[in-house]
């Protein structure tokens, strides 16, 4: 099963937020698997229509997903699933 990572930065609104083993090969249903154990947690990542929010970011083993509306990128059972915040500034 894949693992999965979070920002430190969801902490303060999820403070045992961990990394996790969850079950699932799509982007999709991870996240739902997520939210099961972080009621809510998709609202932080998931805008109103489901699509993955501008600020937020979802690599599969370092590379970045390519649906950021579908979340239909397939992540493989020993495969790392890191989702963090994008960073601007100047």
């Amino acid at each position: 099963m894949p693992s999965v990572k979070l920002t430190s930065n969801l902490n303060r609104f999820f403070p045992d937020l961990r990394p996790m083993v969850l079950e699932g090969k799509v982007v999709s249903v991870l996240l739902r698997q997520l939210d099961k154990r972080y009621p809510g947690i998709k609202d932080y990542i998931l805008d109103e229509k489901g699509n993955l929010r501008t600020h937020i970011n979802i690599y599969i083993n370092d590379k970045p997903i390519s649906d950021r509306e579908g979340l239909s990128d397939t992540v493989g059972e020993h495969d790392e699933m890191f989702i963090m915040q994008a960073i601007s500034g100047g």
